[in-house]
């Protein structure tokens, strides 16, 4: 019984290991919310991290905080709804508490750190930008506000990881690796064998 006790503290979960583990869940869940059509970008992206690291906002506050920023802020092809998800994403866990105006934020540095790294990857910011050459098919424009929202969700995760690496110790494994067919894909090539252990 000891032996069994010690094998099992010993093993270690995917948050002991590489942050980069915790980075593709993250990714995977906010990609996987928007595909299924639970949440649009800004609220996949907002709600993957908050849950996923338990950032303490209930999910329906979370969706309705990132409601109006999908479609490039409600529709208006102005900045990406994903990477304004990221943007609430890094208040929610790294900015202060609004008691002096003037008070410099560790938010303020990432949020500006955020923008440059999806910019240096997609070359915009803007959703009229990033959309103009799939907005006539709807199957393409869907598939790469996808991509775009998981990768606002991967760049987040890792800026508030760094800055905080205590956070994966904390993360929501459950709510990460809920087994679905999306996910499994993405879970058998990051952890292997763990996809069928993943909690219904």
């Amino acid at each position: 019984m000891m032996n069994r006790m010690k094998e099992e503290e010993t093993k270690e979960s995917p948050s002991d290991q590489e942050p980069e583990v915790l980075i593709e869940l993250i990714k995977a869940k906010s990609r996987n919310l928007f595909l299924t059509r639970q949440f649009q970008c800004a609220q996949a992206v907002l709600c993957s991290l908050n849950e996923g690291l338990r950032g303490g906002l209930r999910r329906d506050i979370a969706a309705r905080l990132a409601s109006g920023l999908t479609e490039g802020l409600g529709s208006s092809g102005c900045l990406c709804g994903a990477l304004s998800g990221g943007v609430l994403a890094l208040g929610l866990f790294m900015g202060k508490d609004g008691r002096s105006l003037f008070n410099a934020s560790g938010s303020s540095f990432s949020t500006a750190l955020l923008h440059r790294e999806f910019v240096e990857r997609y070359g915009s910011a803007c959703c009229k930008v990033l959309s103009k050459k799939v907005k006539d098919d709807a199957k393409t424009h869907f598939e790469q506000c996808a991509e775009l929202t998981g990768a606002a969700a991967e760049l987040a995760s890792r800026i508030i990881l760094d800055s905080r690496p205590h956070l994966a110790k904390m993360a929501d494994l459950e709510y990460l690796m809920t087994k679905d067919s999306m996910l499994k894909g993405t879970l058998n090539r990051i952890l292997p064998g763990i996809a069928g252990r993943c909690p219904a």
